[in-house]
């Protein structure tokens, strides 16, 4: 079968199941260099996005989701945290920008954001870390019309809420919040102006289609998310997901060639898992069209690669993080 062909200058926002199947299994070379072509043409070539991600309220979520340490279902070793200071994240702020980061992104264990004084306190925030000249993105579960308001008004520059997985391998990793409802978050996150970060996670025991329905919703949404995360399940000790076999590096590089060739000027982040991968596995990735890492030793509560090593691995491909 042939490939669809090139990607004309308009965005599309109708893929077929059928074409996303078609170049998600096309030869890893043909993928791969396609791939670039979409890359090169909205973005530079050799340069990455430093993200950090901070946990500003740990554990005790009432939600159910079958990959996540932070869920009060399940007996795990991650310990409750309450809200943290607006103090102690804005030093965090200041030391992610330090580092290279130009996005902070901060999240908190909820299902719906609180109102009141917590939901003050995230805002102000939010005011901080865009005054040190960072980009702010905030994940804190699901927002009403007005609170997405509120966070534009403080000046949010990305909402992150994933939908995971399709819609119909959903209903295997999450009972508590519909897919309906994280559509509905995304759409009061449009509505208020923000930038939608918006991707998912693969090794969860999903099929190829369901690869593939998750990459048709994404795509579909108009515009597409700015950010597209792509996440490698990391398995946790006492969550549903904890025997889960591992993922194939090589899955993830389709995952993310094909999400760059869908949504060609959007962020493809290389999220989650890295600690699983080689240096030469993440390379790829990079090749396929991620250009966005979190840096730090941490994503929320699993563990992530060093600074320095990150560094270390940039340097040997001769790419860079984008300035602050």
């Amino acid at each position: 079968m042939k490939l669809p062909q090139a990607i004309a200058p308009d965005l599309r926002h109708n893929w077929t199941l059928l074409e996303i199947e078609t170049i998600y299994t096309s030869p890893l070379p043909d993928l791969i260099f396609r791939a670039q072509q979409a890359h090169r043409a909205h973005h530079p070539a050799n340069q990455v996005q430093g993200c950090m991600l901070l946990s500003i309220k740990t554990g005790g979520c009432p939600e159910d989701c079958a990959y996540c340490p932070q869920s009060a279902h399940y007996k795990t070793n991650v310990e409750r945290e309450a809200l943290l200071s607006v103090d102690d994240a804005l030093i965090a702020a200041r030391q992610a920008k330090a580092q290279g980061a130009t996005r902070f992104c901060m999240g908190a264990a909820w299902r719906d954001v609180p109102t009141g004084e917590p939901f003050e306190r995230v805002l102000q925030m939010v005011r901080g870390v865009r005054e040190l000249g960072l980009e702010a993105c905030c994940t804190l579960g699901m927002l009403t019309r007005e609170q997405a308001q509120a966070l534009a008004d403080a000046g949010l520059t990305a909402y992150n809420h994933n939908l995971d997985t399709s819609q119909e391998f959903y209903g295997e990793i999450i009972s508590t919040r519909t897919y309906d409802e994280r559509l509905q978050t995304l759409q009061h996150v449009r509505n208020s102006g923000v930038t939608v970060c918006c991707g998912g996670i693969i090794g969860m025991g999903e099929s190829r289609r369901e690869r593939y329905g998750l990459l048709r919703e994404l795509s579909s949404l108009n515009p597409h998310p700015e950010s597209v995360p792509v996440n490698m399940l990391v398995r946790v000790a006492g969550t549903p997901l904890a025997n889960q076999d591992s993922e194939d590096p090589l899955e993830l590089v389709r995952m993310i060639a094909t999400a760059r060739i869908l949504m060609p000027a959007s962020f493809v982040r290389l999220s989650a898992g890295r600690l699983s991968l080689s240096d030469e596995a993440q390379a790829l990735c990079f090749l396929a069209g991620a250009n966005s890492v979190f840096l730090g030793d941490k994503l929320l509560t699993t563990p992530n690669p060093e600074a320095d090593q990150d560094q270390r691995l940039l340097d040997k491909l001769g790419m860079r993080l984008a300035a602050v």
